[in-house]
């Protein structure tokens, strides 16, 4: 059924995609402020690639023509796999937490003090709160959930480039 989806609308998977991620969003936010659970760089990050990727997955739904799936799906691809990764990262360091657990600094302190080339190598470094488990649902971390979802977008989309192109 989802091949058939995939051929036949592929401008409603962007959309679902684009709706799953706003969801995605409100449901982080719910925890953020209903919960009072606070985000740490790492999760500010996938909050971004999410947002990136519910717009360029909202746009290229919008779009008629084959080749703006390909490419908009291509994109979409890229952001949610270095969301993955990011994902992947923060799960790692939840598994293995670093010896000194410090706090540091919040997401927008670094962005704000230090030039975008070291606040980069500090935000993937990670610290005590990125290592920080916080909540969980079956047995999952929100970055464990989060990672699955952007590699279940990756898969989405590389289903959705592989049948247009296999269309021609």
């Amino acid at each position: 059924m989802l091949l058939r989806m995939l051929d036949q609308a592929p401008r409603k998977v962007l959309a679902l995609v684009s709706l799953v991620c706003i969801a995605l969003l409100g449901y982080g936010l719910y925890l953020q402020h209903g919960l009072g659970l606070e985000p740490c760089p790492m999760c500010i990050v996938q909050r971004y690639a999410l947002v990136l990727v519910a717009v360029v997955a909202g746009i290229t739904a919008m779009l008629r023509s084959r080749g703006a799936h390909v490419a908009g799906s291509l994109v979409t691809l890229v952001i949610a796999g270095f969301g993955a990764f990011v994902a992947a990262r923060q799960s790692w360091l939840q598994w293995y937490p670093p010896e000194i657990a410090t706090c540091g600094r919040d997401f927008y302190g670094m962005i704000e003090t230090f030039p975008l080339k070291r606040a980069v190598p500090m935000i993937f470094a990670g610290g005590g709160d990125c290592a920080a488990i916080d909540w969980t649902f079956l047995g999952g971390s929100i970055a464990n959930w989060s990672f699955l979802c952007f590699v279940a977008i990756g898969l989405t989309m590389l289903g959705l480039i592989w049948r247009r192109l296999a269309r021609r």
